[in-house]
C-alpha cells in the first residue's frame, strides 16, 4: 500500500482572472505563493513525513511544491498534468465544463477519461516503485477527481458534483491509500 497525500497548487494569475489554464503555463500570483508556503507549514505542523513529493510538470505545481516543501526530495511527472482543454486552454472558466467532457474530448484536447487513464498508469508506477511509502502529490483538479474515481470508486458525475471547488470544502491535503 502507498499512502498518498494530494495537495493542489496555489492560486495563479489565470485563476484570479477566472481563466482555466489547462496545459498553459500559468504562474502563481502573490496569494498563490502565500498559500503554498502556508500549506507546507500546516503539513509540517501535523507531522506529515514524505518519502518523495511528486509534482506535475506545469509551472504552477512545480513552484507550489518548492515553496511548500523546500527540503523534500521531488520528482516531476507529466501524468499529473491538468486536463488538456485544447482550444479552451487559458479561456474563461465558463468554457470548461467537465460534465460535458467525461468521455468527449475538449476540442483539440483530452477527455476526463484520458486523464483517468494517465492517473491509472501513474498509480501503477507508484505501487511498483513506492510500495509501503508515503508520497506527497502537488497537482491539479482533473487528476484529483480521477483519484476519487479510481480509488474511491466514485462516478465521474459524483466526483465533479462533490468537488471541493464547488462545495468550498478545501483542506490542506487529501489522503488516499493506494493498494495494488
Amino acid at each position: 500500500m502507498v499512502k498518498l497525500i494530494y495537495f493542489v497548487h496555489g492560486t495563479t494569475t489565470d485563476n484570479a482572472d477566472k481563466l482555466c489554464s489547462g496545459w498553459k503555463q500559468a504562474m502563481l500570483n502573490d496569494l498563490g505563493k502565500e498559500q503554498a508556503v502556508n500549506l507546507g507549514n500546516v503539513s509540517r505542523e501535523r507531522g506529515d513525513k514524505f518519502d518523495v513529493i511528486i509534482t506535475s510538470d506545469l509551472n504552477r505545481a512545480i513552484e507550489s511544491s518548492h515553496l511548500a516543501f523546500p527540503k523534500e526530495n521531488k520528482l516531476v511527472d507529466s501524468r499529473l498534468r491538468e486536463c488538456n482543454y485544447g482550444d479552451f486552454d487559458g479561456k474563461h472558466k465558463s468554457f470548461v465544463k467537465y460534465e460535458e467532457h467525461i468521455e468527449e474530448s475538449f476540442p483539440n484536447g483530452e477527455s476526463l477519461i484520458d486523464v483517468e487513464n494517465r492517473m491509472r498508469e501513474f498509480l501503477d508506477f507508484i505501487i511498483q516503485n513506492y510500495n509501503g511509502k508515503t508520497i506527497g502529490i502537488v497537482a491539479h483538479r482533473a487528476p484529483q477527481l480521477a483519484l476519487d474515481v479510481i480509488v474511491k470508486g466514485m462516478t465521474w458525475e459524483d466526483a465533479i458534483a462533490g468537488d471541493w471547488r464547488k462545495t468550498g470544502d478545501w483542506q490542506p491535503g487529501w489522503e488516499y491509500n493506494i493498494k495494488d
